[in-house]
């Protein structure tokens, strides 16, 4: 790519963010290259489609939040799970406007069974290390993260850190502190029916 196709490129996938951000997925291509200060043209020759362009987005939020949990995983005393669902509930929050899209766009190669198979090892290391109790499950885990970004979206910019007082319920709870639920924990059976088409950015996948 060339310099200045590779510095366009850039400031599409920059200026996209920003406009669904602000204005969902109704936003038009017309108005992301008036953000980049690009003709359309130039938009349409690196994404063929505003879907196409939607899916880069995506594939980049993954590639990040990939990348964060195996940072996390190389914590020590097991505080990785609890960085890491701050960083999932900061990214819900910086991108409300699309982050309903992380449930079916997810890539394969770094999308939300990878990222499942991440949160299992960190929810492991903070049992390990007695920072979560023993009969916490992986579903537990998920459902707080499929809260997190309900909460963001309920939010939206009224309380934008509501969703962080919740988390800090939950790691409580997570701990120990709070006492264990007599209900109980979602069945194997029942998590894979919810994350094959339903609620989360981590399974279905977001201060």
């Amino acid at each position: 790519m060339r310099r200045d196709a590779a510095r366009n490129y850039e400031r599409v996938l920059a200026a996209a963010r920003e406009v669904l951000d602000e204005h969902g997925t109704d936003a038009t291509i017309e108005l992301i290259a008036s953000r980049a200060g690009v003709g359309v043209g130039t938009v349409y020759r690196s994404f063929p489609t505003k879907e196409a362009l939607v899916d880069e987005l995506v594939r980049q939020i993954f590639t990040d939040l990939v990348a964060a949990a195996r940072k996390a995983l190389t914590e020590t005393s097991g505080t990785g799970l609890r960085t890491l669902l701050f960083i999932l509930g900061r990214a819900f929050t910086k991108h409300r406007g699309y982050a309903h899209l992380l449930v079916d766009r997810a890539p394969a190669e770094c999308g939300a069974e990878v990222l499942r198979g991440l949160i299992a090892e960190l929810l492991d290391d903070a049992q390990a290390n007695g920072q979560v109790a023993a009969d916490i499950t992986l579903g537990d885990v998920l459902a707080t993260i499929w809260a997190i970004r309900g909460i963001v979206e309920s939010s939206g910019t009224v309380t934008p850190r509501a969703w962080q007082r919740h988390l800090d319920l939950q790691l409580r709870a997570f701990s120990g502190a709070g006492g264990a639920s007599q209900l109980p924990p979602l069945s194997a059976q029942q998590l894979n029916r919810i994350t094959a088409g339903g609620p989360g950015a981590v399974d279905a996948p977001a201060e």
